[in-house]
């Protein structure tokens, strides 16, 4: 890489975001086919921005919503639509990202559960790769790097098991928070991380939270393993109807 001509806090910033280390960007919970219309290109901005080398995807990357334990929208889509969105959706994010990690959360798990109470043996079930099209994404159910560990979250909040553990923790699944905490005893520093998720708010799917906390639209960054950077998606400002007087 040629270095431009820069002096001073640029060459510095230059120096800091082109070292030898891995520069990580987190994507919180997507829920395809319901993430944000705007979710990718915030995502795309952000490795950009942060000249990120690696992409985890922290879990939930499909909602499942046809196929959910629970109560299902009667006029939503079938389970075969569903998915037929969910690889339309899928599918641009593999392309802009044709080499990740995918931490798998407990709505990618949904339809496997199904089979595993159905009585279908394991074998008859096809990989994540083979049915969305993603044959280069790695999907697993914890990840290690650095000594920071990436998991969907479904036991606490990262704080809760960054103490426990004593180790950096990466978490998704809880949707109305977006956080960096760091603890600092006298022989270490760790911090764990809420992602916050890429959801469309307004998405039928999600009609159950419509009476909680608003989600956290966002993403993370992490340099190395010793700065994790929150990057919240910008929503832009609501238009406020002026309820001018009509003229007679």
């Amino acid at each position: 890489m040629t270095r431009p001509r820069l002096s001073g806090n640029r060459l510095k910033a230059f120096e800091y975001l082109t070292s030898d280390e891995n520069r990580i960007m987190v994507v919180g919970d997507l829920h395809c086919p319901f993430d944000h219309p705007r979710a990718l290109k915030h995502a795309q901005e952000t490795y950009a921005k942060f000249n990120c080398n690696m992409v985890i995807f922290i879990g939930d990357v499909l909602d499942s919503s046809a196929n959910s334990f629970h109560e299902s929208d009667p006029n939503g889509m079938s389970a075969g639509d569903e998915l037929y969105q969910d690889k339309k959706h899928v599918a641009k994010w593999y392309k802009a990202f044709p080499k990740a990690t995918v931490i798998i959360g407990n709505h990618d798990r949904i339809v496997a559960r199904k089979a595993f109470s159905g009585g279908i043996p394991r074998e008859w079930i096809k990989s994540y790769n083979d049915v969305l099209g993603t044959p280069n994404w790695v999907w697993t159910e914890r990840l290690v790097i650095d000594d920071m560990q990436f998991v969907h979250g479904e036991g606490g909040t990262a704080r809760t098991k960054a103490k426990s553990d004593l180790m950096s923790t990466i978490q998704g699944h809880i949707h109305t928070q977006m956080y960096t905490e760091y603890f600092v005893g006298a022989n270490y520093k760790i911090f764990g991380c809420q992602v916050g998720c890429l959801i469309d708010r307004e998405a039928y799917a999600l009609n159950y939270a419509k009476h909680f906390r608003k989600q956290a639209l966002g993403v993370a960054v992490i340099l190395g393993n010793h700065t994790c950077i929150n990057v919240p998606m910008e929503l832009g400002k609501k238009k406020i109807p002026t309820n001018k007087p009509s003229v007679l």
